[in-house]
């Protein structure tokens, strides 16, 4: 077995597939415009202007898509936490540096269209969101801190922070795409439903890159790819985890069937893991046969505590429907 890859081999070797990739996203990506997704006629004045300011009775969200909504508009707004952490792990230069900052760009719509949607049409109190994206933004958020907190053998972490960053967009772009998606289905409004599927169909391209691009990492160094993948997998955190009441809202979304657990392994982990052919793979060696049992260890307890936690849900609703049913 050769030695493993440095970081600045890995991004050499795998640019020109990075340039395939990135011309193909340009040929793919639609223009469009935050201002075109925005019921503009529904906004009037706020007190400071002369008018009148947030009352919950204004919104026509409820609480389910109040709380997905906000989640979702939280994790966007950090954008310029994971713009930091790709780029300090990407190259600034060549395709590389292109695609960043396209992402980039590209993400940075999502925020713009949903914060003038819901302030326009006063979905949420516009002062208690301005005031989660200051504490939001504030902490920040890096999805690389959960590996390098894990406990495991250091040597594990050495030039990986690439593979890392890699690993997590590509399972996160297909998550948010999820969220977004029922999202939209949840607010009982054409336009929250057109605005939400058009993000949803960014995140997906954005996702087919990461997950295109590692998927060569996967054939340039199994071993090292793998493993990446697995800590990633294993220590995986939602962008929006450190926001305000995260777990109460997390725990609405989940209870509604916008994101829960099912549906991270069915809909997001498992079909990427089948694209890459994760355990039919024959090219690593000893270590990642390790890493890859290492992995399966982990799906089939994911699969027992998710089915664990749909059975403790199903339990509280029929509590809570006979209770319902004898008032």
């Amino acid at each position: 077995m050769g030695r493993p890859l440095t970081q600045l081999e890995m991004l050499i070797e795998l640019e020109p597939i990075a340039e395939q990739n990135l011309n193909r996203h340009l040929s793919l990506a639609k223009a469009w415009h935050p201002h075109d997704y925005v019921p503009w006629n529904d906004g009037r004045n706020f007190a400071a202007m002369g008018g009148t300011d947030w009352d919950p009775e204004q919104s026509r969200l409820s609480e389910v898509a109040k709380a997905a909504m906000i989640t979702n508009l939280l994790t966007e707004d950090n954008l310029p936490s994971y713009h930091r952490v790709i780029s300090e792990n990407f190259s600034e230069d060549g395709a590389w540096g292109t695609w960043v900052g396209r992402w980039t760009a590209e993400e940075n719509r999502h925020g713009i269209v949903m914060r003038d949607y819901l302030v326009v049409t006063r979905g949420v109190d516009p002062v208690e969101l301005e005031q989660a994206r200051m504490l939001s933004m504030t902490t920040g958020f890096d999805p690389l801190a959960a590996v390098q907190e894990a406990d495991v053998d250091p040597d594990r972490l050495h030039n990986a922070g690439f593979l890392h960053a890699m690993a997590y967009v590509t399972f996160q772009e297909l998550a948010t795409r999820l969220s977004h998606r029922n999202t939209g289905k949840v607010c009982n409004d054409p336009i929250a439903d057109k605005m939400l599927q058009r993000i949803a169909a960014d995140e997906n391209l954005h996702m087919i890159f990461y997950r295109n691009m590692c998927g060569a990492a996967l054939d340039l160094a199994p071993d090292q790819a793998l493993d990446a993948i697995t800590l990633m997998l294993t220590n995986f955190q939602m962008p929006g985890a450190g926001n305000p009441n995260f777990r109460r809202h997390g725990s609405l979304m989940a209870k509604h069937g916008i994101y829960d657990m099912r549906q991270h392994l069915e809909e997001v982990v498992m079909p990427v893991l089948r694209i890459w052919k994760v355990f039919e793979r024959n090219d690593f060696t000893a270590e990642g046969e390790q890493t890859r049992e290492e992995l399966a260890a982990f799906l089939a307890k994911y699969e027992k505590d998710t089915a664990r936690f749909e059975e403790q849900r199903d339990r509280i609703a029929a509590r809570k429907a006979a209770k319902s049913a004898s008032s």
